[in-house]
């Protein structure tokens, strides 16, 4: 997915706020639903960050258009991680190693349903 980094996303001296790398990552994981017709939140619930894990190589800034690339590592019964890296001009400046775990709407572990299961292959 590309997004081209914004003034709201940088801050005073025009370099990407380094929180704004975890939305850029989230949009392209939203992003995939929506080319779906979807939406991240599924009839029987939705996916939470559990643990994250981040580097950051080099800074983006204002005007810059970036790509980030998802892909899936690994599915569990409850949960499935995900490696997303940002690159800049092909050049990798952000690489986050993110799991995901399925919740139902009172915020309990739920396990992924078959049908879940085989979405989460076809977008990642």
């Amino acid at each position: 997915m590309k997004i081209r980094v914004y003034y709201e996303d940088t801050d005073t001296g025009g370099v990407v706020y380094h929180s704004n790398y975890l939305n850029f990552c989230e949009r392209a994981r939203s992003e995939a639903f929506f080319d779906k017709g979807l939406t991240p939140v599924l009839e029987s619930g939705h996916f939470v960050a559990r643990k994250v894990n981040a580097d950051f190589y080099k800074s983006a800034k204002l005007g810059d258009m970036l790509e980030v690339k998802t892909h899936l590592i690994s599915m569990k019964a409850a949960s499935f991680t995900l490696s997303q890296e940002i690159y800049k001009e092909n050049n990798k400046i952000f690489e986050l190693e993110i799991l995901l775990v399925y919740i139902d709407f009172n915020a309990k572990v739920q396990k992924i349903n078959s049908e879940t299961k085989e979405l989460i292959l076809s977008l990642f």
